[in-house]
């Protein structure tokens, strides 16, 4: 009796130690974190900042794009499925939510049409994030032809990157025409943001040569999943300039440079000279991040940020983000809260010149753990309209001043400190 105890005392120890490293594994990534704040050498209108962001990121800034802003599900999702039934040569797709409902039958439908027309279909799904898709979507589109990859699905050689989700949303179609934003293919979107049930978010579609590093950005992970190299004429042909945008998509992964999207943020925030607006659903910075933006604020940068409000589909993000407002708000950074529904989007204005959008969060999960990818646009003009779109949002919204955050009730004090112990996390 004593020897199986022993036996079962080990069989559980050498479980527990397995079980435990998995754990380590998935919440860290393992590489240095930048510790020391970015001195402000120069402002984003100095020609060295883009150099900087094109050396220290890559890919390069290229010239001759032109970027268009697609507000809200009644503009995006007509204008992605027009570009996928358009398809002559390939579509290639990543996303993290892929839902059941209506929209989700429409995208798989257009992907099985162009299938079954002899286009090549790459559809690459978060296996958590697109757990809600129908399996009845899923199988007519295998049945068309369509290729369907599942990132980091449940199998004992991914235990150790279950935390690691693609959280990009990448649509490229013939290799001309590039979509990427916030929004997920789920019927959440749908609408104009009339309701609490109509998410508000903004997406971007994109021409010009910086086409091909958002294709390449889908590669990255389209290889490391399927094993298949996609090249060639199909999906990277020559591209001509389209606009007047100066333009860079840049990924960011654990496994590879995963502090580059918050180094892209510590940097553009360190290189404000006038003013920073900041639009993101998830925020919860950390202490550098936290650093940085006090310090700008020190140099007379003024600071927007709008975040969602009563409407928020977790409530723990909410509260670990509330607990880190207040050096922010005794600074006088101004922080926005949208009303009539919830606020998806993830872009950032430095300047009335730098924008950056697509699929980061401003915290700790995107800037650490999961796959992200964004676009960053410098043109003035762009960015103006980005400055308008914002205010139209800032309308819709409360601000909330020191003294509110200062007077919320006790309960809510104790589920942010709580909340704000798994920032890391969230």
């Amino acid at each position: 009796m004593e020897r199986q105890t022993l036996k079962m005392t080990v069989f559980l120890a050498v479980v527990g130690a397995i079980v435990a490293t998995l754990i380590v594994m998935n919440f860290m990534t393992g590489e240095k974190k930048i510790k020391e704040k970015i001195p402000p050498l120069y402002g984003v209108d100095d020609p060295q900042f883009l150099r900087s962001m094109g050396s220290l990121l890559g890919p390069a800034i290229v010239s001759g794009n032109s970027a268009q802003e697609l507000k809200n599900g009644d503009e995006i999702f007509p204008a992605m499925l027009s570009a996928i039934r358009g398809a002559q040569q390939s579509i290639t797709f990543e996303t993290y939510i892929y839902w059941s409902g209506t929209i989700g039958k429409e995208f798989s439908d257009a992907f099985a049409e162009r299938a079954r027309a002899g286009i090549p279909v790459h559809v690459l799904l978060d296996w958590v994030g697109a757990g809600k898709i129908d399996k009845g979507f899923l199988d007519a589109m295998t049945h068309a032809g369509v290729q369907v990859e599942r990132y980091h699905p449940l199998r004992w050689y991914n235990l150790g990157r279950l935390n690691n989700r693609t959280h990009r949303k990448l649509l490229v179609v013939d290799g001309r025409i590039g979509f990427t934003g916030g929004v997920g293919i789920a019927d959440k979107w749908r609408g104009h943001a009339q309701s609490p049930d109509n998410w508000r978010d903004s997406h971007f579609r994109v021409e010009g040569p910086v086409v091909a590093q958002i294709q390449a950005a889908f590669m990255d992970n389209w290889l490391k999943t399927s094993g298949e190299v996609l090249h060639g004429d199909r999906y990277f042909p020559q591209l001509q300039p389209a606009g007047a945008d100066s333009c860079q998509m840049f990924k960011s992964s654990p496994g590879e440079g995963s502090e580059s999207v918050r180094l892209m943020y510590l940097l553009s925030i360190a290189s404000a000279r006038k003013n920073i607006r900041i639009a993101n659903a998830y925020f919860v910075p950390d202490n550098l991040t936290v650093a940085t933006l006090l310090a700008a604020r020190k140099r007379g940068v003024t600071i927007d940020v709008i975040l969602p409000g009563p409407q928020i589909d977790t409530e723990m993000t909410r509260n670990a983000s509330r607990s880190r407002w207040g050096p922010l708000l005794e600074a006088g950074v101004r922080i926005y809260e949208y009303q009539p529904t919830m606020y998806h989007c993830k872009i950032m204005i430095v300047d009335d010149l730098w924008v950056s959008v697509g699929s980061t969060n401003f915290d700790s999960r995107s800037f650490r753990l999961n796959d992200e990818a964004n676009l960053n646009i410098f043109n003035r003009e762009f960015a103006q309209h980005q400055v308008i779109t914002f205010h139209e949002d800032r309308v819709s919204s409360r601000e909330v001043t020191l003294q509110m955050w200062k007077d919320r009730p006790l309960k809510e004090r104790i589920m942010e400190r709580l909340a704000g112990l798994f920032r890391s996390q969230l």
